[in-house]
């Protein structure tokens, strides 16, 4: 069995195909003209998706900035009991692999995946919840976290002013 001779035609009208023919030929000299003009910018490209994204440039916040400060870097090679990988992304470690060795607990990790995490404000390990900042130093740290914000310090800008209490 065949199809009947007809049926094509049942199934796309040709005032259809030949209407959609007309608006493709249209388009391209309105793509032409424009070309034409030096207006090909007004015009859309033919393959949207192809253009590489706008990338907005990643916000980082002052206390991110710190702890990757504080936070020693080193080569994976030269650690002496290394572990096999990393707990964040799960991937085995290279010799040649940048790593952060968490002061705290002890923990290594990649630094993209530490400097990820820190990037989310995370400040504690993303394994056991250490802080990255020990007590002894979360005085200092705070300090300097104060002084990178920029703004002027409440004591130091009143403390010559009587304000009627002790400070």
């Amino acid at each position: 069995m065949g199809f009947p001779v007809g049926y094509t035609e049942l199934l796309l009208p040709k005032l259809f195909i030949h209407t959609l023919t007309l608006l493709g030929l249209i388009r391209k000299l309105i793509s032409t003209f424009f070309s034409l003009l030096g207006l090909q910018d007004f015009i859309e490209p033919d393959n949207a998706w192809s253009d590489p994204p706008i990338r907005f440039p990643e916000f980082h916040s002052v206390s991110a900035v710190l702890i990757r400060e504080i936070l020693p870097l080193a080569k994976f090679s030269d650690l002496v009991d290394p572990p096999e990988s990393c707990a964040v992304c799960l991937c085995e470690f290279e010799s040649e692999d940048e790593i952060r060795r968490l002061t705290n607990c002890c923990h290594v990790f990649h630094k993209r995946c530490v400097d990820r995490w820190v990037g989310y404000e995370q400040k504690t390990c993303p394994l056991c919840r250490t802080p990255f900042i020990s007590e002894d130093m979360q005085g200092d740290f705070n300090e300097r976290l104060w002084a990178a914000s920029g703004i002027p310090d409440f004591y130091d800008d009143y403390s010559h002013t009587n304000l009627g209490f002790e400070l």
